[in-house]
């Protein structure tokens, strides 16, 4: 989307309304040719490992940040598993106790991040 000198824009609108369509679900300007590609690529609805249905160009972003099955770190263990079992593990997991080594005793791994300031 740029400005178009007035000369000109007669041509540009003439070229624009035989080569260019408007995408009718993302508003997008696609040239003609490549709009059966693009609604192929972009906006078929897809199903996720989750059983969610959703558009292809949406899914990328859905696994990363929005997707009860994408990878999750434990952050006591480092395990890898899924985003939907991640919390029942880590109350599991941040349970576990390690031995303090200035203090000697059993310190549960949810509290060690803490913990120094009690010990001294």
């Amino acid at each position: 989307k740029k400005d178009i000198p007035a000369a000109n824009f007669i041509i540009h609108e003439i070229h624009c309304s035989r080569n260019i369509e408007v995408c009718h679900y993302c508003s997008e300007s696609i040239p003609k040719s490549e709009m059966k590609n693009h609604i192929e690529s972009e906006h078929v609805q897809v199903t996720c490992k989750c059983r969610m249905k959703i558009e292809n160009g949406l899914l990328k972003d859905h696994e990363a940040s929005a997707c009860p099955l994408r990878p999750a770190l434990c952050q006591y263990c480092d395990i890898q598993l899924t985003f939907d079992k991640l919390q029942d593990h880590e109350i599991y997991c941040g349970a576990r106790t390690e031995t303090c080594g200035g203090c000697g005793r059993n310190i549960m791994l949810k509290d060690l991040k803490e913990h120094p300031r009690a010990c001294g």
